[in-house]
């Protein structure tokens, strides 16, 4: 009879389970899934723990976890934008950080990815890094043609600051055999090579203020190099991720310069996985945009930001969730 009682009450007890979803495919579980009902785990991709996108991450990481579709954002250390937008194709990150030349290669089948296009598309654009030729004032280096016989520091090999040297001296018709010596240079050597006379320039590709070129103008009296222009429109023709950019005048933050500098940058952008659900990338864009202009902002690089322009001259076509936000804003192009 027990028995009998006990195999009721657990018939019972299942059919009340069962009726309540509580199997594992129960809707609204943190199971990862894309779509907008469900409280989904995000990974996203950013660069090496010493630069500027890991800490971005970590900033956006609360923001975006304010979201309902959003269970777990996960902030993950990677090799930068070309890991990032393979693990996008992968379906490893569904959101990242990327600069926009990697981005252009990307949706073009260029570059490092010849014939082997992917399908990203942006959130939303963040600050530039700005190409920034700095010159020993003694060298006599006023333009970009100048360069021509000089000692010229171009970045480390293959590295977005060496792609961008190469890029800003064919806008000039000169290669490295123009110049009397050419060094494959990090920031940090190549400021030590100039302190020390061993270089006359040297190209940095960074946010600004660069803390090298900083801790270069303590000692040494420099000249920032322009990029305006035909060299800087022959420039943007071939390569649309570029930007103009100004270094202002006057600005304790940006080098305290007597002149302002005219020069050119490529933007970074927020990019996502094609297969995230409109709604939930309109509502990431929104907290994004909302974050943005608040005083909360904490990383030095987003408070360069006019929240009015993230949707502008973006390389990536717009995921539909963020065109939505965006066009509901009125700020598209």
């Amino acid at each position: 009879m027990k028995s009998k009682v006990l195999g009721i009450v657990l018939l019972a007890l299942a059919m009340i389970i069962s009726a309540c979803g509580g199997g594992s495919n129960s809707a609204g579980g943190d199971n990862g899934d894309s779509s907008g009902g469900s409280s989904q785990s995000l990974v996203f991709g950013t660069g090496g723990t010493s630069g500027t996108y890991y800490p971005i991450g970590g900033a956006l990481k609360p923001i975006f976890e304010q979201s309902d579709s959003i269970g777990n954002i996960t902030v993950e250390s990677t090799g930068a934008s070309v890991a990032n937008i393979q693990n996008i194709k992968d379906g490893l990150n569904q959101m990242a950080i990327v600069m926009s030349d990697v981005a252009y290669d990307a949706v073009e089948g260029k570059g490092q990815f010849e014939g082997k296009k992917v399908d990203v598309q942006a959130l939303a654009g963040m600050y530039q890094n700005v190409v920034q030729i700095v010159a020993t004032e003694d060298s006599g280096i006023e333009s970009v043609e100048d360069l021509k016989g000089k000692k010229v520091g171009v970045g480390k090999v293959g590295s977005g600051v060496e792609q961008s040297a190469q890029k800003v001296l064919e806008a000039v018709d000169l290669t490295y055999d123009d110049m009397s010596k050419v060094t494959h240079t990090g920031y940090a050597d190549s400021v030590q090579e100039m302190k020390n006379g061993n270089l006359d320039a040297a190209f940095f590709t960074s946010g600004v203020p660069n803390s090298n070129i900083t801790d270069l103008m303590q000692q040494n009296d420099i000249t920032f190099v322009e990029i305006k222009g035909e060299t800087a429109e022959a420039l943007k023709e071939k390569y649309p991720f570029y930007k103009d950019y100004i270094i202002p005048a006057g600005n304790e933050a940006k080098y305290n310069l007597d002149n302002e500098v005219t020069t050119v940058g490529i933007q970074n952008m927020i990019v996502v996985s094609k297969d995230l659900d409109e709604e939930t990338v309109k509502d990431l864009t929104k907290r994004y945009y909302d974050y943005l202009g608040t005083d909360e902002v904490a990383v030095g690089a987003l408070k360069q930001l006019d929240r009015d322009e993230i949707a502008k001259g973006l390389i990536a076509p717009l995921h539909p969730g963020a065109k939505a936000f965006y066009e509901e804003q009125g700020i598209l192009e």
